[in-house]
């Protein structure tokens, strides 16, 4: 799983979703605490990367407020396809990207 070996170079992780455009459009993955939250990010829950029967392992998931208001009433799927990665997220170097897949509620 891409995210087991991404926690496994950079230690534990999170995702911001914004509503920027390019690279702001796609979910980033970061190092815990290396983007900067706010006031205006809203937390959206958590992935388990653990293996069945570990420890959970999360990893949060958030989204700028602006963002929510246009998706809050949407089905989330983050998901890993074959392609380049966001700039400074880190799957950028392994030839897969994290997309956002959603579905009417």
């Amino acid at each position: 799983m891409l995210l087991r070996s991404l926690a496994a170079v950079n230690g534990p992780l999170m995702f911001h979703q914004s509503g920027g455009c390019c690279d702001g459009s796609a979910p980033m993955c970061f190092p815990q605490g290396e983007f900067k939250l706010g006031g205006a990010d809203v937390h959206l829950g958590d992935v388990n990367i653990a293996d069945a029967g570990d420890s959970p392992v999360l990893v949060p998931v958030w989204m700028s407020r602006e963002q929510f208001e246009v998706w809050q009433h949407t089905h989330l799927t983050i998901d890993v396809v074959v392609g380049r990665g966001a700039g400074f997220s880190l799957e950028a170097p392994t030839g897969k990207r994290f997309l956002i897949r959603s579905r009417l509620m």
